[in-house]
């Protein structure tokens, strides 16, 4: 009889005092996040490959540490219909026709769902996502149809979020001076979020303080003389992995300030995603709450959320070695 020798496998078994409750939890945890497939108490067989052995490494030894016994072996499949056998255990097109099916009726709700709602309803399906994608080891057709599936759902929650948000453009940012961007008319689209508040605080508080903003029903809506700014074919907008507000502080020297590249960061992962800032989720909360109660006045938005970006200015301008210890 000849082995089938397709993939190796890693089997891992082990067993805890009974007395080591939390040690048991942590590592079934542990164990269920990497997707193993249980044989047996204590018996878990998962796909060699890339980082998984070592994963199941530490955990043997986390077993050992909690006075447990532990075996990490790599065991071949003794022929092709034990390697089909192995393989069912990680047939993941059940899971994901479930996530796919949620997914449908989440989206017939989702026009009644304030921006900050969707955005962490998006975060959170996300993470659920990428969970199960990465122990879904064998991809199948229902893969590419799930991926498929989630790329149309964040695409509407986006939509629902900022509509005629722009799009990624290429181009090579000059450097400008403000001090011919005086006392201009600059329009945007209502009823703002995100980046287009920040954007227009950034430009009355360092570009031109005497702006005056229109705010659009329709980015065609903008006048000719106005400099638009955050959607397609304005004059600041999205360059390659900026947003505009960070268009804007390339645009005008504004990107050797340290806190307004904090700003900036903070900007970007609520607009796009991005590396995770800590006062961006309260941020967030202030403005939707805001943008609820001021819902027709984006004037008095600007006004209110512009306090609250000077605090953060100020706040990520400070010298650390000055604060307080006590």
């Amino acid at each position: 009889m000849t082995a089938a020798r397709d993939h190796a496998w890693c089997l891992l078994v082990v067993s805890l005092p009974t007395q080591g409750a939390t040690a048991r939890m942590r590592i079934w945890r542990a164990l269920k996040a990497l997707g193993c497939a249980a044989l047996r108490d204590g018996a878990y067989l998962l796909p060699a490959g890339d980082e998984r052995p070592q994963a199941l490494r530490e955990l043997a030894e986390d077993c050992l540490r909690e006075g447990g016994t532990a075996w990490l072996m790599l065991v071949q499949p003794a022929s092709a219909d034990d390697e089909a056998a192995y393989r069912a255990l990680f047939d993941r097109r059940e899971e994901l026709a479930e996530m796919r099916k949620a997914w449908k009726d989440t989206n017939r709700g989702l026009a009644a769902l304030a921006p900050a709602e969707l955005l962490r309803l998006q975060r959170r399906l996300q993470r659920e996502y990428d969970a199960l994608k990465a122990t879904d080891y064998f991809p199948s057709d229902s893969s590419a149809e799930t991926e498929a599936a989630w790329v149309e759902l964040s695409r509407r929650i986006d939509a629902l979020v900022s509509p005629d948000e722009p799009h990624e453009a290429d181009g090579e940012l000059l450097r400008l001076d403000p001090a011919k961007y005086r006392g201009r008319t600059w329009a945007t689209r209502r009823r703002l979020w995100v980046d287009r508040v920040a954007s227009a605080w950034l430009i009355r508080r360092f570009i031109d303080p005497e702006a005056r903003f229109k705010w659009l029903a329709r980015p065609a809506d903008c006048p000719k003389s106005a400099l638009g700014f955050d959607f397609d074919g304005a004059t600041f907008t999205h360059v390659g992995d900026r947003v505009t507000f960070e268009t804007l502080l390339a645009s005008f020297g504004l990107d050797e300030d340290r806190a307004l590249l904090r700003l900036g960061a903070l900007v970007h992962q609520l607009d796009v995603g991005g590396e995770p800032v800590p006062e961006a989720v309260g941020f967030e909360a202030v403005m939707a709450g805001a943008r609820e109660r001021l819902a027709d006045d984006d004037d008095a938005l600007l006004a209110e959320i512009g306090t609250v970006l000077d605090s953060l200015y100020a706040h990520f301008g400070r010298d650390p070695s000055r604060t307080s210890k006590a």
